[in-house]
């Protein structure tokens, strides 16, 4: 059975989209800059996080079509970011993970990106921080449901 949300709930839940959005870009904007695209940083990512995915599975994860994914692995790759292998089964795939340099190229970026989030909440008070705290913990419980 669905609940209908109230009012306050419907409002709550259009500012925090908001929030979050503006929070994200300020995000994007934070990190150092680089020749990837939103999108080849996007799927990197998730390759990263991942392990290792075949092209098919990195397109699905980041819901677009085989061939933009093959456009993204290919430069990709021809910046030393990812790398193929063959996969263990099919001889007609690979299977692709990143490489050291796009580990280190990741972990610059969450700094650069920890560090500006970590300067905003310096600004705030105690008390205001505490509250980020609590509501991290159920943003993340929203996110997981």
């Amino acid at each position: 059975m669905m609940v209908r949300p109230t009012d306050n709930q419907a409002r709550l839940a259009a500012t925090l989209r908001q929030s979050i959005m503006r929070l994200n870009r300020s995000l994007r904007r934070a990190r150092p800059i680089s020749e990837l695209t939103p999108s080849q940083l996007s799927a990197l990512t998730s390759l990263d996080l991942a392990g290792a995915l075949t092209p098919r599975e990195l397109a699905d994860t980041e819901r677009v079509q085989p061939p933009t994914m093959t456009k993204v692995i290919a430069k990709l790759e021809e910046l030393g970011l990812v790398q193929r292998t063959p996969h263990p089964t099919d001889g007609r795939q690979v299977i692709l993970a990143t490489t050291e340099t796009a580990r280190s190229l990741l972990g610059d970026n969450q700094r650069a990106r920890d560090a500006w989030l970590a300067e905003r909440l310096a600004e705030l008070t105690a008390d205001e921080r505490e509250a980020l705290s609590k509501a991290a913990e159920l943003l993340e419980r929203i996110a997981r449901s």
